[in-house]
């Protein structure tokens, strides 16, 4: 499938690719083989590619002086390839604590959403997430899936103490914070695995494409977790 592409100058180094804006895995499978032609195309030159739920963002390391000729290579490259593939990916599985020691903003999340705290796991802890994009922390997994059930807009005040690990709901996501960090979405639990460190390399074993799913643990799981310093994550190869 091809999308009508909207191409936009983004100050004078950098240009926007933008796809329909919606969540949608095909139009994320879209983006990411259009991301991975780009990088070919430009492998001999410093250019750094962003890419977010629908959108691309070229940046280059000078001034752009012809746009029009850019977005021409760009209008050719998309048409000659713009058939989506499955992107090569991992299912992770990621223990989380619902605990209420954890989840700060459960009871009043339960109240709005008109659940009972086994019905909210069971939802969080059952669907199959696609990773969309890492921002607006580095290692923040912005997480697509999320049942219909547990849609609630951000807090209208954000909290300026967020723990690190907290799993929240922000509107239609779910995401996880990988560093104590302010943040506006509701807070239903914890994950005691580190989801970056920037002496690693790559900082983050995730990648936009792969899947994760929750596993609900016990306080006394996550302790033994918490403590261990070479635990590692569990995960499958969903495609190759």
């Amino acid at each position: 499938m091809r999308y009508n592409l909207k191409y936009s100058p983004y100050g004078e180094k950098a240009i926007l690719i933008e796809w329909p804006a919606f969540i949608d895995e095909y139009i994320l499978e879209n983006i990411l083989k259009f991301k991975f032609e780009l990088e070919n195309y430009y492998i001999k030159q410093k250019v750094d590619i962003i890419n977010t739920y629908n959108s691309l963002l070229i940046i280059y390391d000078v001034t752009i002086d012809k746009l029009n000729d850019e977005v021409f290579i760009f209008k050719k490259l998309y048409l000659e390839n713009s058939e989506a593939e499955k992107v090569k990916s991992k299912i992770w599985e990621i223990p989380v604590c619902y605990d209420d020691e954890f989840s700060t903003d459960l009871d009043a999340f339960l109240i709005k959403k008109k659940l009972s705290k086994t019905e909210l796991i069971e939802l969080h802890s059952n669907a199959i997430y696609t990773i969309y994009f890492l921002g607006f922390l580095p290692g923040f997994l912005y997480l697509g899936g999320l049942d219909s059930m547990l849609y609630l807009d951000r807090k209208i005040t954000p909290n300026l103490n967020v723990k690190k690990g907290a799993v929240g709901i922000g509107g239609k996501q779910t995401g996880i914070y990988p560093k104590d960090s302010p943040g506006g979405w509701h807070i239903i639990g914890n994950s005691p695995v580190d989801f970056f460190n920037s002496n690693n390399n790559p900082p983050s074993v995730f990648k936009v494409g792969d899947k994760v799913k929750f596993s609900p643990i016990s306080p006394s799981q996550y302790t033994a977790i918490k403590v261990k310093s070479d635990y590692k994550l569990n995960y499958f190869k969903s495609n190759d």
